[in-house]
């Protein structure tokens, strides 16, 4: 059987009915503290986990979601409580079906995968959709904002309940990478592996840009009133336009155009005055209205403001990237980075910089660019591509070349 037909074969498999737990973090007597200041008396995360932790808890991978993504990553979750009707069809199969599983990329019968729900998020952690208990509504407008390093904080809290002490690795795409770098730095002793798959060091202008105008399209909605739409019709229409201004750039422009053809004209096409004419309009439009089914425009705000305020610097106290990475290098980490190289969401050229910026802080790390057709969204569609670097580098075969390489030198 040749590499691609044993990879077929293996990832066919599937992990059958998964289900989501829970974990509450602080209390009235010590509140969950966010970066801003603002506080919460506690918070919940919903989680999911995958495998089984080993005897050492030495086996255990965090696996961070992307911008709209949740913690049900892989197996058939049929629901959530808690979610309300956003639970749909959509999302009951994992995001990263195709790589985590029995024999997959994260192989549950070696490893223990763990995905959570990002605090501010909408699918069961603690949220602007969620009961404010003060006032047995929504919490809306009033829910902190939230930071990449609550985000990891948080989910070192639940590490902290599992009893692991130190994963195995950490691996995000997307939004998710941003995450991961964050962990491994803020917290270096509790990891050994950083994936970063698509993924940057830095909020670019371009996306920016971007990401602002995806809070323009909600905030100038006349159902979001400020976040407070709760009681009334939601922002649909600006959730709608933020989603496909977002979505031009997950997918390849070639990948949208062949979508579309298969794309049936929508059936209330017509505008307010604009009659939808063309099927790239009408998969766009399929798109937006799919995704307001599924997510809350509150928690889409927190999430790209999250998105906005990235600083791992900061966050690190440090002053540069150099330094940043020299955290990595004191903690003996190892990275495994992605580059897609018709990614339009996160160009390759930010990747070619995380790259630099490791080397020249002397941080071991290997780099794989992914030629595709079908750009950011290739993390998520074609696992032939990543699967054989992600399964080398977690077996830890990337120390043996090493010491071959200085035995070959010496």
């Amino acid at each position: 059987m040749g590499l691609g037909s044993a990879l077929s074969s293996l990832m066919s498999k599937g992990l059958g009915v998964t289900a989501t737990q829970f974990f509450q973090l602080g209390s009235a007597a010590e509140p969950f503290v966010f970066g801003t200041g603002e506080t919460l008396p506690g918070i919940t995360l919903a989680y999911e986990v995958y495998g089984k932790l080993n005897d050492e808890k030495s086996n255990a991978i965090l696996l961070f979601h992307a911008l709209s993504g949740s913690q049900h990553a892989a197996g058939m979750t049929p629901d959530v409580p808690g979610t309300d009707e956003r639970w749909t069809d959509d999302i009951k199969q994992g995001w990263w079906n195709l790589f985590v599983g029995p024999g997959k990329a994260l192989d549950t019968n070696r490893y223990c995968v763990i995905c959570v729900n990002y605090l501010g998020g909408c699918y069961g952690s603690s949220g602007p959709a969620s009961i404010n208990p003060a006032t047995g509504k929504p919490y809306g407008k009033d829910f902190p904002s939230v930071l990449s390093s609550d985000v990891v904080r948080s989910q070192a809290g639940l590490l902290d309940h599992l009893g692991i002490s130190t994963l195995l690795a950490v691996i995000g795409a997307s939004v998710g990478g941003l995450l991961a770098i964050n962990f491994a730095t803020l917290f270096p002793q509790r990891v050994k592996i950083v994936m970063p798959v698509a993924t940057g060091l830095r909020t670019t202008v371009l996306t920016r840009l971007t990401l602002f105008e995806q809070v323009l399209a909600i905030e100038n909605d006349p159902h979001f009133k400020g976040g407070e739409y709760y009681d009334g019709p939601a922002p649909e229409y600006g959730l709608a336009l933020a989603r496909m201004i977002s979505h031009k750039t997950f997918v390849h422009l070639d990948a949208i155009e062949n979508r579309a053809r298969q794309t049936v004209s929508q059936p209330n096409g017509q505008l307010s005055w604009y009659k939808v004419g063309h099927n790239v309009e009408s998969y766009m439009l399929h798109q937006g209205k799919k995704f307001v089914k599924r997510f809350d425009a509150n928690a889409y705000l927190r999430i790209i403001n999250m998105w906005l305020r990235y600083d791992p610097l900061k966050d690190a106290g440090v002053e540069s990237y150099e330094d940043l990475f020299a955290i990595s290098r004191a903690a003996g980490h190892h990275y495994l980075i992605f580059s897609i190289d018709s990614d339009f969401c996160f160009y390759p050229e930010e990747q070619a910089e995380m790259v630099a910026a490791l080397e020249k802080s002397n941080v071991s790390c290997m780099h794989i660019t992914v030629h595709s057709d079908k750009g950011h969204d290739s993390f998520l569609l074609e696992p032939q591509l990543y699967t054989p670097h992600l399964v080398y580098t977690l077996e830890g075969r990337w120390q043996k070349s090493s010491l071959d390489d200085v035995q070959e030198v010496e």
